[in-house]
């Protein structure tokens, strides 16, 4: 595609994202999209959902009712949008994103954010050994190959107060149970996100012009992130890093731990076995967060992938903080901060 400038628009053009329509907007990461969007008060918020929906929406968001198998239900309710942020399930059906990218493309909608939020969409041994949909692998893809829409992948790695709270099977520390299975040396260093930042992330993201004015323009701009990836970045962080944050954060020492041994490679032979035995969950996080962790696996994307962090204006962040937030709901189930 061309670059485009903002001085070459017709008349009325805004050089700005004011439309967004969000896929998911009540849901975990949605949740925080959207509300980080409504603060700026830069831009009208829709959300689209089925019928039967059951979630409550932000304050502030429109709501858009649509039919997934009524194709022209989704174009109408995407007509007018600049910009869509797809959030969905990994038990939603795996048609549902592809959906929504057709849609997008019938109705216009410039850019399209598609589900990911996840492992370095750009290293192809690790999409190969983890347990990604291939419906998820294809997004960017069938998105430019409609011609219509531009893809904007976002790449946190993992959510880290989610996975930390998740139990043994993400990294390997059972907050609840007091249990820490050291994998390999512990010493692995990833790239982890937390969701608040995700969140500002996306707000800033779309608070950039959408285009450069000129020639001369080199003040950063959406359109120069059209069908690339977005790296961000909470902590660039170990296995061992986390222990000693959750220690401080529960005011734990070694003694009060049960620790055991297991290699990322055993851990993601187990995760594979799971899965053909039906235990999906266990399987696939198994699976997933040993790979990344596998000693020189890629896990720590920024060694060779840009950070935005900067570009974005993303503060630095508290690690006991939101260690914190993960030790509360490793309890509750809730997520408080």
């Amino acid at each position: 595609m061309p670059k485009l400038y903002g001085k070459d628009q017709p008349q009325g053009f805004t050089n700005r994202i004011e439309k967004v329509a969000i896929v998911g907007a009540g849901g975990q990461i949605g949740r925080f999209f959207t509300e980080a969007l409504l603060k700026t008060g830069k831009h009208i918020v829709t959300a689209i959902t089925r019928a039967n929906s059951t979630t409550k929406l932000p304050a502030g968001v429109k709501s858009a009712v649509v039919d997934y198998d009524d194709e022209q239900s989704l174009v109408t309710a995407l007509e007018g949008q600049q910009f869509l942020i797809i959030t969905i399930s990994l038990t939603a059906s795996p048609d549902t994103q592809s959906k929504l990218i057709r849609a997008a493309a019938k109705a216009g909608v410039a850019y399209v954010m598609p589900n990911w939020h996840g492992v370095d969409p750009q290293n192809e041994d690790m999409l190969r050994e983890c347990p990604v949909p291939p419906e998820r692998r294809t997004g960017p893809a069938e998105i430019k190959a409609l011609g219509v829409s531009s893809s904007v992948v976002l790449s946190c790695g993992f959510w880290y107060e989610y996975s930390l709270a998740a139990g043994p099977d993400t990294f390997g520390i059972d907050i609840k149970n007091r249990g820490i299975t050291w994998i390999d040396s512990g010493s692995t260093r990833i790239n982890v996100t937390s969701w608040p930042q995700c969140g500002r992330a996306v707000a800033a993201l779309l608070g950039l012009k959408e285009l450069p004015e000129d020639e001369d323009d080199k003040s950063p701009s959406l359109s120069q992130f059209r069908d690339s990836v977005v790296y961000i970045s909470s902590f660039r962080i170990s296995q061992r890093d986390m222990f000693e944050s959750v220690k401080r954060v529960t005011g734990t020492g070694d003694a009060d731990w049960k620790m055991t041994h297991e290699s990322s490679k055993e851990r993601w032979k187990q995760g594979i076995e799971a899965l053909k035995r039906g235990d999906i969950m266990t399987g696939f996080l198994k699976q997933l967060y040993s790979r990344v962790l596998f000693p020189n696996g890629g896990g720590d994307y920024e060694a060779k992938r840009e950070l935005r962090n900067e570009l974005l204006g993303l503060p630095k962040e508290d690690l006991d903080a939101l260690t914190s937030v993960a030790v509360r709901a490793a309890g509750t189930g809730k997520f408080e901060y």
